[in-house]
């Protein structure tokens, strides 16, 4: 089997194994919260994910391309929409690692002022060069602080990812809308 067939079966079936473990949710808890929410909205609604680094046009040094099949992709792997929509809709948590020829985003472990004692950690995959809603996933994992001051996995909402999914799409969309209105 070739090394990228594996690595996309690997990719679903740790998706897979985390849409399992979000249905065991004990507690509705909606996320992002409080402030957390309010800079993700900010950033959605007022700025790019080239303003949050100071500006200008691919500075990173990724090449954008077109596919023979009418996408825009990353690197030719993945949509350049999807992919910056994701970095700008996570920048809340700290971004732990970035892959744009597997479209895996993944976070590190943050939590909000107002529950210091609740941590997320979030993982996005963009899978394909179009702009459409199967080529994104999330995976979210979340941890709280026990008594003795140990991390232990908590359940998470049913809805979470897919709130966080919708709010990528969401930004990709008029990332997409505004560069065509740009020209």
């Amino acid at each position: 089997m070739p090394h990228a067939a594996r690595r996309i079966i690997a990719v679903f079936a740790s998706a897979a194994v985390l849409a399992g473990c979000s249905s065991l949710s004990g507690g509705e808890q909606d996320f992002p919260s409080g402030e957390v929410r309010s800079t993700v909205q900010k950033r959605q609604e007022n700025g790019s994910l080239l303003d949050v680094f100071g500006g200008g046009t691919s500075e990173s040094g990724v090449l954008f391309s077109s596919n023979r099949n009418g996408g825009e992709g990353l690197a030719g792997s993945v949509n350049k929409h999807l992919w910056m929509a994701s970095l700008e809709t996570l920048a809340f948590l700290p971004i732990a690692s970035t892959d744009p020829f597997t479209g895996v985003i993944a976070t590190d472990w943050g939590s909000t002022p107002e529950k210091p004692g609740e941590r997320f950690k979030v993982t996005a995959y963009v899978t394909d060069v179009a702009l459409d809603p199967k080529a994104l996933r999330v995976a979210v994992f979340r941890e709280v602080l026990d008594e003795r001051g140990a991390w232990i996995a908590a359940p998470v909402a049913e809805d979470t990812p897919r709130k966080i999914e919708d709010s990528i799409l969401v930004r990709a969309r008029q990332l997409r809308l505004d560069e065509r209105a740009k020209g």
